[in-house]
């Protein structure tokens, strides 16, 4: 008895190394935030690089639509790769082609021959870049990472998001006022690192994954019938097929569709009123300062609240917080109220990934993921659209007061929702 159990106990699983000691992990976080960090300082030349050689606003806007909107579009056949293909492979190619894109760039700059058709073309590429290397990073940093881990791991992925976009932009001018060129090779640097330490570490699950012959035959069988099209849409129909996450990217997709069309209020608001550009710089950071503080509280939310609850409390912040933008109180109302709105997004994004990950097979992940991106920065350009036409027939207070309705009105869907409401986490 005693002899057994002593095998018993030699056999049983060893505790997981502490997050922190985990080397595949940290180490790929660290090629994440370097890539991050480079495409928020990046981000601000871009604009500026298309205004100094056009002298138009309008096609400085249109390079991130094309750069967003490549990356939405090739999102949906990207998760089908990034499921059939090596996704550690897919992650270094991916860098490396944007790295090469922007020193592209930077020669064209050194050469003067940069024009805006040059660097549309380019967006074109780091979109599709994006596109397949965030659904890929997102499952290498599963596939290091055990079961419960997966919270404070993904908590810490949203730090490094929160953080790179509080420093890139100051870092991005700031470079941009020394040089043109100095912003690219920022970034450029950013993504040589990112490659470097996926280059470093070595997962197991890299390989292709196995795909279960149900599936496949199953997945086949459509192919005959509709073509590729319809795999590329099953991420789709798995996540709208699931109350929870259905409901949950509802309202991740409406906060970046809120917080988008509110700052393009706001930023008209602070014009009218006078303050600086630096002022008005400052008090959007708002957003980035919410989103690195509630990436800190996601642990802590997740053990008190329920999915459900999270959800509707995250929600219900940011319509408070998005209507009080309507009170015309200057830069530091504008930096606390975009702070608030933002706190709840980290809880909102996470609560997301960890349904995906835990209840969809690992053979369909790339697809839920690439999905998810998908749905969720659909949010983006429409506020960005209808914040603009809001401005243009409602006036500031007009156009807030809208879109904090829209925000309310999901929000009560939800509070209505008793699947919803009685959602739990999974196992």
């Amino acid at each position: 008895m005693s002899e057994r159990l002593r095998q018993s106990d030699s056999e049983a699983p060893a505790p997981p190394v502490p997050l922190r000691r985990n080397r595949r992990f940290q180490t790929l976080w660290i090629g994440a935030a370097a890539a991050n960090l480079g495409l928020e300082t990046v981000e601000v030349a871009y604009p500026l690089l298309i205004m100094a050689l056009t002298g138009s606003p309008a096609l400085a806007g249109l390079f991130g639509f094309t750069q967003i909107g490549t990356a939405l579009l090739v999102g949906l056949p990207a998760g089908v790769v990034v499921d059939r293909w090596d996704r550690r492979r897919i992650l270094l190619i991916s860098e490396a082609v944007r790295a090469l894109t922007l020193a592209f760039i930077v020669f064209s700059l050194m050469a003067g021959r940069a024009n805006f058709g040059l660097l549309i073309a380019a967006a074109v590429v780091l979109g599709t870049g994006t596109a397949f290397g965030a659904p890929a990073r997102m499952l290498l940093i599963r596939a290091v990472v055990p079961d419960e881990q997966l919270t404070a791991a993904l908590s810490q992925d949203e730090a490094r998001s929160g953080a790179a976009a509080l420093a890139g932009p100051p870092l991005g001018g700031a470079l941009f006022l020394v040089s043109r060129a100095f912003p690219f090779l920022a970034a450029i640097a950013g993504f040589v690192i990112s490659f470097l330490c996926a280059l470093l570490i070595r997962v197991p699950e890299a390989t292709r994954p196995a795909e279960p012959a149900d599936d496949a035959a199953a997945e086949g069988g459509k192919k005959s019938a509709l073509g590729p099209l319809t795999t590329a849409f099953s991420g789709v129909r798995e996540l709208v097929g699931d109350r929870l996450l259905r409901s949950a990217l509802a309202l991740v997709s409406i906060f970046y569709f809120s917080i988008t069309a509110a700052i393009l209020m706001v930023m008209v608001t602070l014009r009218d009123q006078h303050h600086s550009p630096r002022a008005i710089g400052l008090a959007l950071t708002g957003t980035a300062v919410g989103m690195l503080a509630g990436s800190v509280l996601v642990p802590r939310l997740n053990r008190l609240l329920s999915p459900g609850a999270l959800l509707l409390a995250a929600s219900t912040l940011t319509t408070v917080a998005v209507a009080l933008l309507a009170l015309p109180l200057g830069p530091v109302w504008v930096f606390a109220m975009l702070t608030l709105a933002a706190l709840g997004l980290p809880a909102l994004k996470i609560l997301v990934d960890i349904m995906i990950f835990r209840q969809t097979p690992d053979h369909r992940r790339g697809r839920a993921i690439a999905a998810t991106i998908t749905l969720i920065g659909a949010g983006s350009p429409l506020g960005s659209l209808a914040g603009g036409l809001a401005l243009q027939f409602l006036g500031v207070t007009g156009a807030i007061v809208l879109i904090a309705g829209v925000q309310a009105v999901i929000t009560a869907a939800g509070l209505a929702n008793r699947h919803v409401r009685s959602a739990r986490w999974p196992a």
